[in-house]
């Protein structure tokens, strides 16, 4: 495959707008989609204070700065795909809506375009079974925030061919990141590991072993983490936290990912963490140390 020179990312959330200013910053052409125009302007306006912070600690040029935001165009309208050389979505973790969105953007996008997916835990291949090009399906799964973390995760699906993986390792290489590999079970690697730790914290808060602040502090403190589980929990959303041991739970068929009953209330009760202001913690006194993580 020639060098990827325009790029679609679906979803301007916060991993979406982040991989976006990747994009851009590496003087590729982005379109950024999403149905919610306050979510684009949102995504838009995140961009340009981050490339502006960027500028500002000397970490990319003034002249780069300015044109990042030139590479960076948004829409809601999927036909602007039609260009793309690669796609890479990352709306909300339903495998429903990911099969509908790869069965149009199969319909919409030249025949030579690479279809990625972001997703932290869904299978590859059965994304890519909806399309009539499964060998250009890959899983392309950046880490959040997608700008600041070094690592994508890249998960080849049953019929994903070496051209697409070779060209998926060498966009990822060029937005500067280190690149691992998996194979297309539930989770992939880090998920796999990463969120059965978490799920054993709120069951180590569910059966009062401790409070929410000492499992924080000793997985901190103790194990060097620059986060406790609950709180990165509450980063990453509960929602998606649990949306993810669902899918271990019924992938993998062991009882050991069953979600946390706790998990489970929480999102029930609509505390899905930093991005509503409320999760494991308050969010809504907005403490300095918290406003830190915003700031990434």
């Amino acid at each position: 495959m020639e060098m990827v020179r325009t790029v679609g990312v679906i979803g301007a959330g916060q991993m979406g707008s982040g991989i976006a200013q990747l994009a851009a910053v590496y003087g590729i052409d982005v379109w950024l989609l999403d149905s919610d125009p306050t979510a684009l302007a949102r995504a838009t306006k995140a961009i340009s204070n981050s490339v502006r912070r960027l500028v500002s600690k000397g970490l990319l040029p003034q002249s780069a700065g300015t044109d990042v935001m030139k590479h960076l165009n948004c829409t809601s309208n999927l036909e602007e795909f039609q260009s793309a050389d690669f796609v890479i979505e990352a709306i909300r973790e339903n495998e429903g809506a990911k099969k509908k969105l790869f069965t149009d953007l199969d319909k919409i996008t030249k025949g030579s375009a690479i279809l990625a997916s972001n997703t932290s835990s869904i299978s590859i291949t059965r994304l890519a079974s909806v399309t009539n090009r499964p060998q250009q399906v890959i899983g392309m799964h950046f880490m959040n925030p997608p700008p600041v973390m070094k690592l994508v995760e890249i998960v080849r699906g049953a019929d994903t061919s070496d051209a697409t993986f070779n060209a998926t390792k060498a966009l990822a290489e060029r937005f500067g990141k280190t690149v691992i590999c998996s194979r297309d079970y539930s989770g992939f690697i880090v998920n796999r590991i990463l969120m059965p730790m978490i799920n054993e914290a709120f069951f180590t808060l569910y059966t009062g072993v401790a409070t929410k602040e000492d499992i924080d502090a000793g997985m901190k403190l103790g194990t060097n983490h620059p986060m406790g589980p609950l709180q990165l929990a509450d980063f990453i959303g509960l929602d998606i936290c649990l949306s993810i041991m669902k899918v271990l739970h019924t992938g993998l068929g062991d009882t050991k990912y069953a979600p946390c009953p706790l998990l489970v209330q929480y999102v029930d009760a609509g505390r899905l963490g930093r991005k509503c202001g409320v999760g494991v913690y308050d969010y809504r006194k907005a403490p300095e140390t918290n406003n830190q993580l915003a700031r990434l």
